[in-house]
């Protein structure tokens, strides 16, 4: 008898501690995390936007995409990534399994706590006032009650003008909100209106506020004007341990100052040049000019065309690199340099960084040249390409032709269409092929290199 009470004892020890093993294992928590591995590859959904993916110079770029590609780096995981139209998709994409991980910001909130389990970077962010920096003439706002009295402009049905409704109302009226129309204006041009004196308010999330600060540095993005909100990435509920590692990953400490630096990079790097005047008085447009001279004969253009694109990428400045990874005097990114025969050790001289664009312009006048007969037209959008990436402009081609535009003729034309790739009902047309892009940096961009051009033809003899 004895001898069967200790083995019957022994029996349920036995399937105690079986039990306890699997649950801790089927969790995720604690000691489970470790008993599974994450997979080879990790498939991974996203939103195109300026701050989670985007395409650049024909680099992938994007906080949420180069925080994910790390990790899969250290974790030594293939990322297979997949870009989702809109919020809902990427949601339906986790529920169905397509894909393991969201990385991107998904609001923690009870609409969404059934289908995503949050992990990985936390970001808390706020609606803010957009203002220009105050001065002694134009004091700036510093408290919600000085609203009473103020125009304010936000997107037409946006969250923003139900947050103003609301503020209205418990301040008891008063502040004069106007909506835009999204289809003729977005968050992005409003902001940009602030910035020229062209509107005097509007409002924003705070990180957007925060990266439109680096293009427009006189704003004034202090004023909280809602709650915080919190969001992070994405897993389904039934994926506990992926999100344990991921978080493990992201608490270490190394880890934490990649982060930081990466969002610095996205979020407070400035992303425009001061200018620097050139008045010619000495016959020369810089100290390169022979270089340009050289290279740009045998890439079929004008030197000074070339040299303009110089001042408007550095100001000549050898040593600059950009908060893309652009270096040298034609800010020429790392990937592209290695494609036209550049060595890193080579990127930031100043010969081979000025012959190197001088290849970049004459193959996008080859691949542009079937598109845009006119030679003078075809260096405008030579110059965009150079800029944005060609793939950009081949997708604002085909949007010039689908919105009734000339799709030959860069000026109110595919320069206009250009812009409309900032704004989500274009971007996520099936005819462009490369999602978001900014497109008001490069329009600037040819007007710069080509205002600088003509003031250099009227000075400087070819």
């Amino acid at each position: 008898m004895r001898t069967t009470v200790i083995a019957v004892c022994m029996l349920w020890a036995w399937l105690i501690a079986v039990t306890s093993c699997k649950s801790n294992t089927n969790t995720g928590n604690g000691t489970g995390q470790e008993a599974i591995s994450l997979p080879d590859t990790l498939h991974v959904g996203t939103l195109y936007s300026p701050m989670s993916y985007f395409i650049y110079r024909e680099e992938q770029m994007g906080y949420d995409y180069d925080l994910v590609q790390r990790f899969g780096s250290d974790k030594g995981i293939t990322i297979d990534l997949h870009v989702a139209p809109s919020m809902a998709s990427l949601i339906q994409m986790l529920d169905s399994g397509i894909i393991d991980l969201a990385a991107y910001e998904i609001p923690i909130t009870s609409e969404y706590r059934g289908h995503v389990l949050p992990a990985g970077p936390e970001n808390t962010t706020s609606q803010v006032l957009v203002q220009r920096k105050p001065s002694k003439k134009h004091p700036g706002i510093t408290n919600v009650t000085q609203l009473v009295g103020r125009d304010i402009y936000v997107e037409n049905a946006s969250k923003y003008q139900q947050r103003l409704i609301n503020l209205n109302n418990e301040l008891g009226g008063g502040i004069r909100i106007h909506t835009i129309d999204k289809d003729t204006l977005i968050t992005e041009d409003l902001i940009e209106m602030v910035s020229e004196g062209k509107l005097p308010l509007t409002v924003v999330d705070s990180d957007i506020a925060s990266l439109n600060r680096t293009y427009y540095p006189d704003l004034d993005i202090s004023l909280p004007i809602s709650f915080q909100q919190r969001s992070a990435w994405g897993v389904s509920p039934k994926s506990p341990w992926l999100a344990d590692s991921i978080n493990s990953w992201l608490n270490d400490t190394e880890r934490k100052k990649s982060r930081s630096r990466l969002h610095k990079r996205y979020f407070e790097l400035s992303k425009v040049s001061p200018a620097v005047n050139i008045n010619f008085s000495s016959g020369r447009i810089s100290p390169y000019d022979d270089l340009f001279r050289k290279y740009a004969a045998e890439a079929g253009i004008d030197w000074r065309l070339l040299a303009s694109q110089g001042y408007a990428e550095s100001q000549f400045d050898t040593t600059v690199i950009s908060w893309a990874g652009a270096k040298g005097i034609m800010q020429i990114m790392p990937r592209t340099a290695k494609a036209y025969g550049l060595s890193e050790a080579e990127i930031l001289s100043p010969e081979p960084n000025i012959r190197c664009a001088a290849k970049i312009m004459a193959s996008l006048d080859k691949l542009l040249e079937n598109h845009v007969k006119n030679p003078e037209e075809r260096t405008k959008f030579v110059l965009a390409a150079y800029n944005s990436g060609i793939a950009h402009i081949y997708d604002a081609i085909a949007l010039a032709a689908k919105t009734g535009k000339q799709t030959d003729v860069w000026d109110d034309n595919v320069s206009d269409a250009l812009m409309l790739k900032s704004n989500p009902e274009y971007y996520n047309d099936p005819v462009c092929k490369h999602g978001y892009f900014r497109g008001r940096q490069t329009t600037s961009y040819v007007k710069k290199v080509l205002d600088f051009y003509e003031k250099a033809k009227a000075k400087i003899k070819k």
